[in-house]
């Protein structure tokens, strides 16, 4: 049988739920009916046109993204903005949108867990504290490993972006500790020091933080990783996609997913034909890069 779509907002807000989220977000319902059935469900990080059009073009009743769509005011849902041709083809097409974005962030477990599993992290525990909430992860290593051996590790469990990983330290440097958090993480450098953790591994590092954290290092650790905004979120999509439908079976949620996860997949919940699946369109914006250097300095 299919279930309603207020159904899955229950069991969505039971997992994420929308108290936990930051006062500037903007999480939760964002078109749809709640008395409208739902068959299959899309995932995704971001609702962008093609991830719409994808869900649309694959009979989805429901959008699942991690990033909000009107997370800034609007005044119009004319189709000559991208924001209202996106909300226009999800109402025409009957697709739901729903949202958890720094819900899913402070989520147990929730996107930096997926994050922590994919460096491969043990004694997992909580790097910092938002208004009461656990933010971002730190954990060990099974075992010592340079940084260089660490970040080639991170790049095969993480989705292939244009822009790839930026390193700041010496590769050859041992590692023992990992602190991590997905998306933009450049305000949280004390919680880091704090911690103890060699390396910090997150997004969207910007040039003056990014320096002053390295000066205030002297050199040394933690050493910095810019995985990337869309690659370090895009993990948690799995742990999402299982703990909802186990949930919608009556089974208990799973954890995050392993870092040995495939890229894409798909489920039933048991005796429902609510099916889920993970998008692998890459809405990270960056197409190439020119230039690059890489660690031995060659261009």
């Amino acid at each position: 049988m299919s279930v309603l779509l207020r159904d899955v907002l229950s069991v969505l807000d039971t997992l994420y739920p929308p108290e936990t989220a930051l006062g500037w977000d903007r999480v939760g319902l964002v078109t749809g009916d709640p008395d409208q059935p739902v068959r299959r469900i899309h995932l995704a990080v971001d609702p962008t046109l093609a991830v719409i059009d994808e869900a649309i073009a694959a009979g989805a009743d429901l959008l699942i993204t991690h990033h909000p769509l009107l997370l800034r005011g609007i005044h119009s849902v004319a189709t000559t903005s991208a924001k209202g041709a996106a909300i226009t083809r999800a109402v025409v097409a009957d697709l739901a949108i729903y949202c958890a974005h720094t819900n899913a962030d402070v989520a147990d477990p929730g996107v930096s867990d997926a994050l922590a599993a994919a460096c491969g992290l043990t004694e997992v525990r909580p790097l910092d504290l938002e208004n009461g909430q656990p933010l971002g992860r730190v954990g060990e290593l099974p075992g010592p490993s340079t940084l260089q051996e660490f970040v080639h590790a991170l790049a095969a469990a993480l989705p292939p972006t244009a822009g790839g990983i930026r390193v700041s330290g010496d590769p050859t440097a041992t590692v023992c500790r990992v602190a991590v958090l997905g998306g933009s993480g450049d305000d949280r450098f004390a919680a880091v020091r704090a911690s103890g953790a060699d390396v910090y591994v997150t997004a969207d590092l910007r040039h003056h933080p990014a320096s002053e954290a390295r000066e205030e290092s002297r050199g040394g650790p933690p050493y910095l990783v810019d995985a990337g905004h869309w690659a370090t979120e895009w993990l948690w999509l799995e742990s999402a996609q299982h703990r909802l439908a186990s949930a919608l079976a009556g089974g208990p949620g799973p954890g995050s997913a392993s870092s040995g996860s495939s890229a894409a997949s798909s489920s039933a919940a048991e005796g429902t034909t609510v099916e889920t699946y993970v998008s692998t369109l890459r809405t990270d914006p960056w197409d190439f890069v020119v230039g690059a250097r890489d660690a031995g300095g060659a261009r």
